[in-house]
């Protein structure tokens, strides 16, 4: 991939179509030099199998992309995958033959595909007479009419003698200029037709850049395998570049993947943009080309074109919908039998199973939906939003079914848009006050002021029904309160929610426990009861305190309050723990502590019978105590005595 260096040009690309042998490569050859048939069976067989490329040269100095297309019924699939990345249409019909039935579906294909402009070529103008062109003109105004395209130039043209080709590539040249890209975005997205190696470079793909921009060193992502490559070099048009632009025939050497690793029908994208899916919400056009009138039953199975690739799969209609008579559209699901990278705004043709004829599409809405065919309240308040390319509208009524706090990026994938869509309405929303961020953590999290009502109401009410139900227990952990309140809830957008309820003072939170500040208080005084009386019984035990248990039983308090209240008197410093079966008031231990001390001091290392002796108590206490003077680091044991650290 070497060659001249090309400067950007105007990102418009050029797309044949028309029935078989109507001249469409002819026309190209003659308008560009370059013959589009590049294999040798094309050649001999004279049509067009695979997508052919040129640029051509208008007037005014506007350069173009061409994307040749095979007319044949039988390459229809190839006629779709070539058209996706168009702007302009050069339709092209026989005046010899007129309107044919490859020109019908591929005008059908154009239009479902969003094709914003169309000019008409009356190719083999000198094989009839004035009257016949004009008649046939005539014809065509008729065809068009009904279409998208009503009023689209015709030009007569004759790729062998030469008539009319300036005539059309001034009508080209201002059908061009006139055209606004029909592919926008940022993220870099390009749908694969063609994939070979060449010596010494190796693995090189083709296709139509959909969206933002390719440079040489970029990282991809090819979808749906995954895999990563980089940009050894670009080329645009044939002509070496340091980067391609969203709407140009692109070619490009790819670093770390075999010409096994990706195929035509795959996906190039910016790493992390797009994920493939086996699913999709659309709105969708039956057009009934080839049916004879018979309607588009739910659950029908077709074959779906996206891009450069078909699967199959089934369209199943929204809402009971049973069928869809010709030129009648509607909300659809469509399930897919293999993933698709398909994005918000992408544009499908579907195909009948078998024969397969173009019977309708149309435009994605939702990626990545749930799977269902009833829309649920809300939903179709979302589709409407998104088929009118209205992202603040979506956002908003993906806003509205949610029912707890919910971050930017969370909004993104309920709404089916970009997370920088999803945070520009929420800065707007919050800005005017219809919603409020909720906590101060990162991410930020955002709520109608009624979900957030009803949220903090819900933690309120759940703490109360807590105390009343166990008016000893403190509180509750973080976990039990949400499997309380909520069914399902993001444990960020939870931890968002507690901070709001402490802040706004509906919750208290201490040593892990979450409490309601007022109904909680009966525990806390059950506790700091326990806790005094606790504390006179060690004092009054002295040297020799009975089990916790024994403790716990003289004390006549529950078993639960004895235990926080023990735990906290030990936080305090106030008693001190030997073992699991012992605790002693901190002025028992310091004496039995002090009269160890200094006996080691006195007389050295010394056995545990005389340190017990000097303690003046028995085994039973003495040893949990040198135990613990051991843990402390006070004491060091060495075999059966034991000394001063």
């Amino acid at each position: 991939m070497t060659g001249p260096k090309c400067a950007p040009a105007r990102r418009i690309v050029l797309g044949t179509a028309g029935h078989i042998d109507h001249g469409k490569s002819s026309l190209v050859q003659a308008l560009t030099g370059i013959d589009p048939d590049r294999l040798a069976e094309e050649k001999q067989r004279g049509i067009t199998i695979e997508l052919g490329f040129a640029e051509l040269e208008l007037p005014g100095g506007l350069s173009v992309g061409v994307v040749d297309v095979p007319g044949h019924e039988r390459f229809v699939r190839q006629m779709i995958a070539g058209a996706t990345g168009i702007d302009l249409a050069l339709l092209c019909i026989a005046a010899d033959d007129g309107i044919m039935p490859q020109t019908i579906e591929h005008l059908a294909v154009l239009e479902l595909l969003g094709v914003p402009s169309c000019v008409v070529a009356l190719t083999k103008a000198d094989l009839v007479d004035d009257e016949w062109l004009a008649f046939v003109s005539g014809e065509i105004e008729a065809f068009l009419a009904e279409s998208a395209y009503a009023g689209a130039p015709i030009v007569p043209v004759s790729s062998r003698s030469g008539s009319g080709l300036a005539e059309l590539s001034d009508m080209l040249a201002r059908a061009a200029k006139a055209t606004r890209p029909a592919k926008e975005g940022t993220a870099a997205r390009l749908p694969i037709d063609r994939v070979f190696t060449i010596k010494g470079a190796g693995t090189v793909v083709t296709g139509t850049l959909w969206s933002g921009r390719v440079s040489v060193g970029d990282e991809l992502e090819a979808l749906p395998s995954g895999l990563r490559s980089r940009v050894r070099s670009v080329q645009v048009h044939g002509r070496d570049a340091e980067a391609a632009e969203a709407g140009m025939r692109t070619a490009l050497n790819l670093n770390a993947l075999k010409k096994s690793d990706v195929r035509p029908g795959d996906f190039l994208v910016a790493p992390g943009t797009a994920t493939a899916t086996d699913r999709f919400d659309a709105w969708l056009t039956y057009l009934d080309a080839g049916q004879g009138g018979k309607p588009l039953a739910s659950g029908v199975r077709v074959h779906v074109a996206h891009g450069t690739r078909e699967v199959t799969g089934r369209v199943l209609l929204m809402d009971a919908q049973e069928s869809l008579a010709p030129r009648q559209s509607a909300y659809a699901q469509i399930r897919l039998d293999e993933p698709l990278p398909v994005s918000w705004r992408d544009r499908f043709v579907v195909r009948s199973y078998s024969p397969a004829r173009v019977v309708g599409g149309g435009t994605v809405l939702f990626a990545h939906p749930r799977r269902r065919t009833n829309l649920a309240p809300g939903e179709r308040e979302l589709l409407d939003a998104l088929r009118a390319h209205d992202e603040a509208g979506a956002v908003d009524a993906a806003l509205a079914r949610e029912t707890h706090p919910v971050s930017p990026e969370q909004l993104s994938r309920a709404a089916g848009l970009s997370t920088q869509a999803a945070e520009k309405r929420l800065r707007e929303l919050h800005a005017s006050g219809a919603v409020t961020a909720v906590g101060s953590g990162k991410p930020p999290f955002f709520a109608s002021r009624s979900v957030l009502a009803r949220d903090l109401s819900a933690l309120e009410n759940a703490l109360l029904r807590f105390h009343l139900e166990s008016p000893l227990q403190p509180g509750m952990t973080k976990g039990e309160l949400a499997q309380r309140c909520f069914k399902r809830i993001d444990p960020a957008a939870f931890d968002a929610l507690l901070q709001e309820a402490a802040t706004a003072g509906r919750i208290a939170q201490a040593d892990g426990q979450i409490s309601h500040p007022q109904a909680g208080g009966g525990a806390k005084r059950a506790e700091e009861q326990a806790a005094k009386t606790l504390s006179s019984l060690l004092d009054a035990a002295g040297a020799a305190p009975p089990a916790v248990a024994d403790l716990i039983a003289q004390a006549n308090v529950p078993s639960a309050v004895a235990t926080r209240a023990l735990n906290t008197l030990e936080k305090q410093g106030l008693l001190v723990r030997t073992g699991q079966e012992l605790c002693f008031s901190a002025e028992a231990f310091a004496t039995l502590s002090t009269a160890v001390v200094r006996h080691l001091e006195e007389h050295g290392p010394s056995p545990a019978t005389d340190l017990k002796e000097a303690m003046g108590t028995t085994r039973k206490y003495a040893m949990p105590v040198l135990e613990r003077l051991d843990a402390l680091g006070i004491t060091v044991r060495e075999g059966d005595l034991r000394r001063l650290r």
